[in-house]
């Protein structure tokens, strides 16, 4: 029996290479007095190099970008408040997200978020998305102060839905973080395949798009 879908946020919900490839090149367009003497695609390929796909937090990123580009007149930390402000207005879905929720909702799931970051910041994107109403949890590492992998946050999750285990299928793009660490929760899982990462082979269904979720939680439920 599937009573809950629990899913990540970036790589999962959120195509966030999207998402930040979209926001950099708005931020020197909107901040050009500052970086005009920079060509726009060399500041852009480096913020998404220093980045390493959200692994270096943007206070290192922002301080390399002031020292090897000499930026004057803007400070590090002004680009970081740029980017912790401005970030949520460039939210790239994945396709065919709002529809799959819709489903999942309509047949009577219960839904929640189980994301590694920083409580405001995570808060911004899913609000970016418009996609907090379909969510009746949502558990942010900082806030929980435990990260995925650890069991300890998928199980919290499920404690708050008042599921167990058995009836938890979680939904995630890295084998560690959200696979195995779903896993370890005794959870069933879903891998969105992602190109960045080996093949997670101990995920119980992998799926290219979000569309593929609904009839993959059928096949569980009749299994």
């Amino acid at each position: 029996m599937v009573k809950s879908i629990l899913f990540d946020l970036d790589g999962t919900l959120l195509d966030r290479d999207a998402s930040v490839e979209q926001f950099i090149a708005a931020q020197y367009e909107r901040l050009t007095a500052h970086l005009s003497h920079i060509p726009k695609i060399d500041y852009v390929t480096r913020f998404i190099e220093l980045d390493c796909r959200g692994h270096v937090w943007k206070d290192k990123v922002y301080q390399t970008l002031v020292t090897e580009f000499e930026i004057g007149g803007m400070s590090w930390q002004a680009l970081l408040d740029d980017y912790e402000t401005q970030f949520q207005f460039h939210c790239v879905p994945f396709h065919f997200l709002v529809e799959m929720l819709n489903v999942l909702k309509q047949q009577g799931y219960l839904l929640g978020i189980v994301t590694n970051g920083l409580k405001h910041f995570q808060t911004r994107s899913i609000a970016g998305l418009g996609i907090r109403d379909y969510f009746d949890v949502i558990l942010i590492s900082e806030v929980e102060q435990v990260r995925k992998p650890e069991s300890e946050i998928f199980q919290r999750a499920m404690n708050r839905l008042g599921v167990s285990a058995l009836d938890s299928v979680f939904v995630g793009d890295h084998p560690e973080a959200d696979i195995l660490g779903a896993k370890s929760a005794k959870m069933r899982t879903i891998w969105k395949r992602n190109s960045h990462w080996i093949e997670a082979k101990e995920a119980d269904a992998i799926i290219d798009e979000l569309s593929e979720i609904p009839s993959i939680i059928e096949q569980f439920k009749s299994s």
